[in-house]
């Protein structure tokens, strides 16, 4: 080896880059949230054994400060394990204690960045950058992540990897919270289901600390009042249900989407957000195939609706998660997510100016209304025949649900649509959750034609899009044949002449 390449070897070698060394502190931190459930169990156990509490309160704190140190020390073994760099081809990660591993992932295949800072890491000027490159393969991880940098060393290291310009000639601001759109906090499933969220978390804590409320004399107190009145304890429940979950959900709402912001970057779109655990996206315009506006039932009803990307490269939701990875808005007024919807695009996005389908498309829906009413009677003849256990008011279900059937089928029916822009196929479906898709005509790689023996013969068929973003297929449902076919044809010239011959 020549001095020059070993001068070059020994220089490539220093650019190697360590995380911050703060972040043995935060592992100390997070280990408290193992240390002091297991802290307080042996506690209990103790105790329940005449063991002195001066006794008691000394082996907690030992245990305590051996479980902090031996995280702070696992910690430091992997900061010294741990190196990083960036080059002019790719970004690289060295890491492992027991196994070595090298990871690299070319810069051209970055497709979005990630940075992230729980309170911990937050307190201590530290995030965590995930480097996404798009590819979902079981066998390969589509995320490097470095876990943890300065808060000033991972932006510079964001607004490299997206090769972006200073700031201060981006574009400006696409949306900002506002904190009245809170009112859409409740018209979620979490005002729903949060309730029992809650309690089954508290019980579960309950059980880590060697509590076991199940067995205890209020429990079974309890247990008697409500099976005595249940005309009472029934609503009661269902209002205290509602009123957690309402509460769980302005709360979640809050900490998720404090301090929003969409801006838009020199060739690229950021998301900021986050009150305690901030969290900010920046996915590359290139890579934007189109947008996604969502209306749930409950949030429609009150005039609500969310935005989405429809993107390549994005990761899927991890589980600690509670909001859509590709979200690009909070619940918000309808009108506002339009206006969103469409300085994303930078093009108008007007779903009233959509074609409606055939009059077929709503028989179809009425009928599988009525399919399902029927089945719900059926099933509760044949369980009255073999148990004789259902009681009279049930049969009030299948006649409320008719009219509830009938109303939602022709939702459904009205939330029908398509439609072409100058550079996007629009696509809006669904009365449980309706959603409006605006997709990138030059995205569309394929059409897939589909045709049931019952839509054959009310003359209507499924005309999929696909793509290599987002869900992959974006459907327009129950179309008139020509119709779908003829937007199709239209929507990507040439994709589909091959296939179809027009007459007239």
């Amino acid at each position: 080896m020549t001095l020059g390449t070993e001068e070059a070897a020994a220089r490539e070698e220093t650019d190697w880059l360590a995380p911050h060394p703060r972040v043995v502190a935060a592992a100390a931190v997070f280990s408290l949230g193992v240390a002091v459930p297991a802290v307080v169990a042996f506690a209990r156990f103790l105790l329940g054994r005449d063991v002195a509490v001066g006794l008691v309160v000394a082996a907690g704190a030992g245990a305590t400060v051996f479980i902090a140190a031996a995280a702070a020390a696992y910690e430091t073994a992997r900061l010294r394990t741990t190196r990083y760099r960036l080059t002019g081809q790719r970004l690289e990660l060295r890491s492992g204690i027991w196994t070595k591993e090298h990871r690299a992932v070319p810069r051209e295949r970055v497709r979005s960045v990630d940075v992230t800072a729980d309170p911990v890491r937050r307190a201590l000027g530290l995030a965590v950058v995930k480097v996404g490159t798009g590819q979902h393969t079981s066998g390969e991880r589509a995320e490097l992540t470095l876990d943890a940098l300065a808060v000033a060393e991972a932006e510079a290291l964001r607004r490299v990897l997206l090769a972006e310009r200073p700031a201060e000639q981006a574009d400006g601001p696409l949306a900002e919270l506002r904190w009245s759109w809170i009112r859409y906090a409740p018209l979620t499933v979490w005002t729903v289901v949060g309730g029992g969220l809650v309690l089954g978390g508290l019980y579960k804590l309950l059980g880590t600390l060697g509590f076991e409320p199940s067995e205890s004399e209020a429990a079974a107190r309890a247990w008697e009042w409500f099976t005595a009145t249940p005309w009472l304890t029934v609503p009661l429940l269902l209002l205290a249900n509602v009123l957690v979950g309402l509460v769980g959900a302005i709360a979640l709402y809050a900490e998720s989407w404090g301090k929003y912001r969409l801006e838009r970057e020199p060739a690229t779109l950021r998301i900021r957000r986050g009150l305690l655990t901030t969290r900010s996206l920046t996915l590359e315009e290139r890579r934007l195939r189109g947008v996604a506006v969502a209306e749930p039932l409950l949030l429609r009803l009150g005039g609500g609706a969310r935005v989405t990307a429809v993107a390549t490269g994005l990761k899927k939701a991890e589980e600690n998660q509670t909001e859509d990875v590709a979200a690009l808005t909070p619940p918000l007024p309808a009108g506002e997510a339009r206006r969103i919807a469409s300085g994303v695009l930078r093009e108008e996005f007007d779903p009233a100016g959509l074609r409606g389908h055939p009059r077929a498309a709503r028989g179809r829906r009425v009928r599988r209304a009525l399919l399902t009413v029927v089945t719900l009677a059926a099933g509760l003849g044949v369980l009255d025949w073999r148990t004789s256990w259902v009681p009279g008011w049930a049969w009030a279900l299948p006649v409320l649900a008719v009219p509830a059937g009938w109303a939602l089928a022709a939702d459904a029916y009205r939330s029908l649509g398509h439609g072409l822009t100058r550079r996007h196929l629009l696509t809006r479906s669904g009365t449980a959750r309706r959603r409006t898709v605006a997709l990138d005509r030059a995205g569309i790689v394929g059409w897939t034609i589909s045709q049931s023996v019952f839509q054959r013969r009310a003359g209507l068929l499924n005309v999929s899009a696909t793509t290599a973003a987002g869900a992959g297929r974006y459907d327009v449902l129950d179309v008139g044949q020509d119709d779908g076919l003829l937007l199709a044809s239209r929507a990507v010239p040439g994709l589909l002449e091959p296939f179809v011959e027009e007459v007239g």
